[in-house]
């Protein structure tokens, strides 16, 4: 009922779903009866409403042309989308029963079979075009700063929804909430709910398939969240929200007992404190955004002096953390999953060089790496494609003379590090995602709209942000 008020009424309440949806991601709107067992989750019909809702005028639709055709515009996205539609309706079927893969569907440990046309290859595909088309969607949308203050806001409502999600999972070891869930469990692909491992310990899961991609979802809330949140120019918002939901996204993610989401935590980190470093030196000194910087470091600074004095005190209180951390990150190489995620990988590669680099096909093989997951479904050439797509972005700069989307762009960009560096290590779809469309979109948005005006137009059209200060002090 929100999506089609969304559709016929005002596209904002699209943009929140978009966001508010991506947490039930086990959540088959559309029974896989219908769909051939396809399993098409909220988000990506969100998506693809949000998409249509966008370019239902003429003038949109002259803008997405302008943009994919455009070779500092959208035009490698626009190329590395029809490389890998063409790879696709091939290379299952010259390859057929001669290049071995992983596939898609794991029924078996360390399974390989030969590869052949399957309906991965066209879910797959189906969501590389929908987070494509949400990149141009996004590149429209974000050109107002009125929607990129209601997708600031979606990014808020979809960390609570995600901490809310987790939450009930949490309670079902205590409250019988389990039916009030299985409703919302209806995908057709493995369901990892309910687990427990070392000493007794529940991993949430949430509305997720499992507590790897819940605890990788909350790490991506939590990323956008914490580099983003100076441009809420709701200070409520900003200030009492946003430190509460970034604080249970972190919870959350350490209840998922997720590996890969512990890394992703540590690489966040990693930036975070870049970031930090590149803000103390850019800003002058005596001005309030100096002195929220100095205030953030003394809070870290007595946290970590009182860790440290709680650990002298009593050095055992902290023993059941270590031991988890232990079992689950640094004994890692030594699991059975470790070992089955290089299989994975190795296969992958291999499938790459057996079809001369032309790659197998989007859901060809499965890997654990997101490099290795695009140049082998993809092929070099969409690899390529793709990353310098990737590069391009991440280069995209605003006019200096505006303030409010210079530093927009830089704050997406700091965002858009740590999530590529922890798909590397944990990635298992060629598809870049719906969360890294709208970053691209918005980057692009965000580096054509500063350009397009003067500094003088730029700096009166736009509405005060806090953004301004970090930049301009």
């Amino acid at each position: 009922m929100l999506a089609a008020v969304g559709i016929f009424g005002h596209r904002s309440i699209l943009i929140y779903l978009f966001f508010a949806t991506m947490p039930f991601g086990s959540f088959a709107v559309i029974p896989t009866q219908i769909t051939a067992g396809l399993t098409l989750t909220p988000a990506p019909i969100i998506a693809c409403l949000l998409v249509a809702r966008t370019f239902i005028n003429a003038r949109s639709l002259r803008f997405a042309a302008s943009a994919l055709f455009a070779p500092r515009g959208l035009m490698l996205l626009l190329l590395f989308w029809l490389v890998a539609v063409t790879v696709t309706m091939l290379m299952p079927r010259v390859f057929a029963d001669i290049v071995e893969v992983t596939p898609m569907k794991m029924l078996l440990f360390m399974h390989k079979e030969y590869l052949r046309p399957t309906n991965q290859n066209f879910s797959q595909v189906a969501y590389l075009t929908i987070s494509a088309c949400t990149v141009v969607a996004f590149a429209r949308l974000m050109m107002d700063p009125e929607k990129q203050q209601v997708a600031l806001k979606g990014l808020c409502l979809g960390g609570a929804m995600l901490v809310f999600t987790g939450l009930l999972d949490w309670l079902t070891q205590y409250l019988p909430l389990t039916p009030l869930l299985d409703p919302f469990r209806t995908a057709n692909y493995a369901l990892l709910i309910g687990v427990t491992i070392e000493g007794g310990v529940h991993r949430v899961v949430g509305l997720m398939p499992e507590a790897s991609s819940f605890g990788g979802l909350c790490v991506q809330f939590l990323t956008l969240i914490y580099f983003l949140r100076h441009a809420i120019t709701d200070t409520f918002l900003r200030e009492k929200v946003v430190p509460v939901i970034g604080f249970l996204l972190l919870l959350f993610t350490w209840l998922s007992t997720s590996s890969s989401a512990y890394v992703a935590l540590v690489i966040l980190g990693v930036f975070v404190f870049f970031e930090w470093m590149w803000r103390a030196k850019s800003i002058r000194k005596g001005t309030k955004k100096s002195r929220d910087v100095e205030l953030e470091f003394w809070l870290v600074f007595v946290g970590a002096g009182a860790l440290f004095i709680i650990c002298l005190v009593q050095p055992s209180i902290l023993d059941p953390i270590t031991n988890l951390f232990d079992s689950l990150v640094l004994q890692k190489s030594k699991s059975v999953s470790f070992e089955e995620r290089q299989f994975w990988n190795k296969t992958s590669w291999d499938a790459l060089q057996s079809t001369y680099g032309l790659g197998v096909g989007m859901g060809g093989t499965r890997a654990s790496n997101s490099i290795i997951a695009i140049f082998s479904n993809t092929g070099y050439i969409g690899g390529l494609l793709y990353f310098g797509f990737a590069l391009q972005s991440l280069l995209r700069r605003a006019n200096a003379a505006d303030a409010i989307n210079s530093a927009f762009v830089s704050a997406l960009r700091w965002s858009f590090l740590p999530l590529a560096v922890a798909g590397i290590l944990a990635g298992t779809s060629a598809d870049f995602g719906l969360v890294n469309a709208f970053l691209f979109g918005t980057i692009f948005a965000s580096a054509l709209i500063s350009w397009r005006y003067d500094s003088s137009a730029a700096n009166s059209a736009k509405p005060a942000s806090p953004m301004i200060v970090s930049q301009a002090e």
